[in-house]
C-alpha cells in the first residue's frame, strides 16, 4: 500500500521511526514559518510538520488547500510536553515531513465540513455534494454505527443456525399494499416486474424448501410519500423459521438486539422486554408503538360520564363510542396559544375540538374550563380519583369511537410531553432503551371505502389460535399472531407466524378477504399449491435496519444513517435521478411517454 500506517496508529513507540502516511488535509497552520498540517484518514488523524530548512517541501506544502489528498514521508518525532494533544491517539507525536506527493489539490469547498458548521448548510447542497458530506465526523460515526450493527446482526444469525439467502429484487406485482415500482420487461413486451416491497412471499417459499431458518439483509422498495423515516428504497433485517411457537422469536430478536446495543454503544439492555397486547396498547397510550419512557396513560372515563349533563360526551358514549381522558401532570400553566396547537393537533386526527381542565388549586371553582359546569360533583369527585388531579395538572379528553378516541389522545400525549420536556418538568432521554413487544394484533380490519376486511399485517398472518372460529362469525374479534417490537415509540420491527395450511390461506383469501378465485390463483396461485407439498408451520419478522442505526445513532431521519438517500420528492440531488429514457430505450421496451395536460 501507499502508507505504513493509518493517521491513528503512531504513538511514542514509534519515535525516530521513518513513516509514511497518506490522506487528506484537514488543516494547514502557519506558526512563524513552520507549518503544520493535520492529516486525516478515515481512521484518526496526525499532525505533520513542513520545516523551512526543507524549503522545497515547505513551498510545497504551502499550496495545499483543506480536503487535498496528499501522501507524507517522514521521521515521528516526539511533541515537547506543552504541546502534547491528550485528546488525540496520536497527540503524543508528529510527523517531520522529508517527502511529499500531492495527490489531488482541492477546490473551493461549496461548505465547510465542521459539524457545527454543515449542520446549518441547506440539506439539498449537502445530498448535492453526498461525497464531501460524508467525509465529516458525525457521517463517518453514523456510517460506522451502521455497519456494526449489520455486522452484530449478522454474526447473531449465523451462530443461530440461520442461512445468508438472496432473493430477487424483482418480483411479480401484487397491487394490494403500498403502491410498487414497476419495471418493464424487454423480453415480455407490455410485462412489468414489482421491485419487491419485502421477500415475504419468497421467504415462506424458503420455508417449505426446507431451509428452516434464513436471513438476508434485504433492499426493499416501496413507491410511496416520503418523510423523515421513510424512504423509496429501504433496508431491512428479514427472517424466517420453521418449527416455532411466537415465544422463540422474541427470545431469538431479544437476543439479537441485545447483542447489537452491546456491540454498537456498550450498552446492556435487559431482557426479557414488556409485552403489551395490542388492545392494552391503544387503551393505556393511545398508539400501538407507545413510549412508555414517561407515564401519562389514558383513563376511560365512559361508565363514569354516560349520563354527565355534558351533551358532547354522554351523546358519544350512547353511540356506542368511548370518552378517555388523560393528565398532563404539571401542564396546568398551559398558554392559549399552546392550546390551540393542541386543539388542531386534534382536528387532523378527526376530532371536532379538545375538552381539557386546567386546575388550579383544589377548590373546583377555581379550575378553569368551559365544560367543568356541566359535571356533577360525582362525576368530578370520579375524575379526581381516577386522574389523580392535583395543583397545577392539565387534564385533556377525547370522546369518539374508540380507535379515534385512542388515537387523538396518543398524539396529545405526545404533544405534552414535549411541552413538558420543554419546561424541565419532564425527563425523557435519548439513552433510556425501553423496549417491548406488543402482541395480539386484529387479524382484520374493516375498510370503509372499499366496503370489506382487509388484512391487518398482511394475508398471510395466521389467526390466534383460540379465535379460529371467529373467523366467519366475528371477524372484527379475530385476533392474529402478529407481533411488533417498540423501542421509545417506534416501532422498529414486526412480524408474525404464517398460515401454513393451504385450505385455511384459500379462506382467507376468498372468504374474509373477498378475492375472487381468478385474483387468488393469479397472485397467489402457486404459494396455494406449494402449501400442498408438506409446508412446515413458520413464523418470521423484519426489522428496520435505517431505523436502528438512526437510534442508535441518535439522529432524527434516517437519511442521516443512508449513505446516498433520496429527497421527499425521490430524487437523488448528487447523480440528478431521476431522468429522462432516451427514445431508443423506450422503443426496446415498447413504452410511449405522453405528457400530462395541466
Amino acid at each position: 500500500m501507499k502508507r505504513t500506517h493509518t493517521c491513528s496508529q503512531l504513538n511514542k513507540a514509534n519515535a525516530d521511526d521513518t513513516v509514511t502516511l497518506i490522506g487528506w488535509v484537514e488543516s494547514v497552520r502557519d506558526h512563524g514559518g513552520v507549518l503544520f498540517v493535520d492529516l486525516r484518514d478515515r481512521a484518526g488523524l496526525t499532525q505533520i510538520v513542513f520545516h523551512p530548512d526543507y524549503p522545497e517541501l515547505h513551498t510545497q506544502a504551502g499550496r495545499l488547500k483543506d480536503e487535498s489528498v496528499i501522501q507524507v514521508t517522514g521521521i515521528v518525532k516526539l511533541r515537547e510536553p506543552s504541546t502534547v494533544n491528550s485528546g488525540l491517539p496520536t497527540g503524543e507525536i508528529e510527523v517531520s515531513a522529508r517527502e511529499i506527493i500531492i495527490h489531488n489539490l482541492c477546490e473551493t469547498l461549496p461548505f465547510p465540513l465542521q459539524d457545527e458548521k454543515a449542520e446549518k448548510v441547506n440539506e439539498d447542497l449537502r445530498l448535492q455534494y453526498r461525497y464531501l458530506d460524508l467525509r465529516r465526523p458525525k457521517m463517518r460515526r453514523m456510517m460506522t454505527i451502521r455497519s456494526t450493527a449489520a455486522k452484530s446482526c449478522r454474526d447473531y444469525l449465523a451462530d443461530e443456525g440461520f442461512l445468508e439467502i438472496e432473493t430477487p429484487a424483482m418480483f411479480k406485482s401484487t397491487p394490494e399494499g403500498a403502491r410498487e415500482f414497476l419495471v418493464p420487461s424487454r423480453l415480455n413486451p407490455g410485462d412489468f416486474y414489482a421491485l419487491s416491497q419485502s421477500p415475504q412471499q419468497y421467504k415462506q417459499m424458503l420455508m417449505v424448501a426446507g431451509i428452516e431458518r434464513y436471513y438476508q439483509i434485504a433492499r426493499c422498495f416501496r413507491d410511496e410519500d416520503l418523510r423523515a423515516d421513510r424512504q423509496p428504497e429501504f433496508t431491512q433485517i428479514d427472517l424466517e423459521m420453521s418449527f416455532i411457537e411466537r415465544e422463540d422469536m422474541y427470545t431469538l430478536i431479544e437476543g439479537m438486539l441485545k447483542k447489537m446495543w452491546k456491540d454498537v454503544l456498550n450498552v446492556d439492555v435487559p431482557t426479557p422486554f414488556q409485552r403489551l397486547t395490542y388492545k392494552d396498547a391503544m387503551n393505556r397510550y393511545g398508539v400501538d408503538k407507545p413510549d412508555t419512557r414517561f407515564n401519562m396513560e389514558l383513563v376511560d372515563l365512559s361508565e363514569d360520564l354516560k349520563d354527565t349533563g355534558f351533551k358532547v360526551f354522554s351523546s358519544v358514549i350512547k353511540g356506542g363510542g368511548v370518552v378517555k381522558a388523560m393528565n398532563a401532570k404539571g401542564l396546568g400553566d398551559i398558554s392559549q396559544g399552546e392550546v390551540k396547537a393542541m386543539e388542531d393537533v386534534a382536528k387532523s386526527l378527526g376530532a371536532k375540538g379538545l375538552a381539557y381542565i386546567v386546575v388550579r388549586g383544589d377548590d373546583v371553582k377555581e379550575w378553569r374550563s368551559p365544560i367543568i359546569k356541566f359535571f356533577s360533583e360525582d362525576e368530578l369527585n370520579a375524575l379526581k380519583t381516577k386522574l389523580s388531579i392535583e395543583d397545577g395538572d392539565l387534564i385533556l379528553f377525547a370522546a369518539s369511537k374508540w380507535e379515534q378516541a385512542c388515537a387523538i389522545l396518543g398524539r396529545i400525549r405526545l404533544e405534552s410531553a414535549q411541552l413538558l420536556k420543554k419546561r424541565g418538568k419532564l425527563e425523557i432521554s435519548d439513552s433510556q432503551y425501553n423496549f417491548l413487544w406488543v402482541v395480539d394484533f386484529p387479524l382484520m380490519l374493516f375498510d370503509e371505502d372499499e366496503g370489506r376486511y382487509v388484512a391487518a399485517h398482511h394475508p398471510f398472518t395466521a389467526p390466534h389460535p383460540d379465535d379460529i372460529d371467529k373467523l366467519d362469525t366475528d371477524t372484527k374479534n379475530c385476533r392474529s399472531q402478529a407481533y411488533d417490537v417498540v423501542l421509545n415509540g417506534s416501532e422498529i420491527g414486526g412480524g408474525s407466524i404464517r398460515i401454513h395450511q393451504p385450505e385455511l390461506q384459500d379462506k382467507v383469501f376468498k372468504n374474509v378477504l373477498a378475492m375472487s378465485p381468478e385474483v387468488v390463483e393469479s397472485r397467489f396461485g402457486y404459494m396455494l399449491k406449494a402449501f400442498k407439498f408438506g409446508a412446515p408451520p413458520h413464523g418470521g419478522i423484519a426489522l428496520g435496519l435505517d431505523r436502528l442505526a438512526a437510534i442508535l445513532g441518535n439522529v432524527k431521519s434516517i437519511r442521516e444513517v443512508i449513505a446516498f438517500p433520496k429527497t421527499q420528492k425521490g430524487q437523488d440531488l448528487m447523480t440528478s435521478a431521476p431522468g429522462p429514457a432516451t427514445d431508443k430505450q423506450l422503443r426496446d421496451l415498447h413504452i410511449a411517454v405522453t405528457k400530462l395536460e395541466d
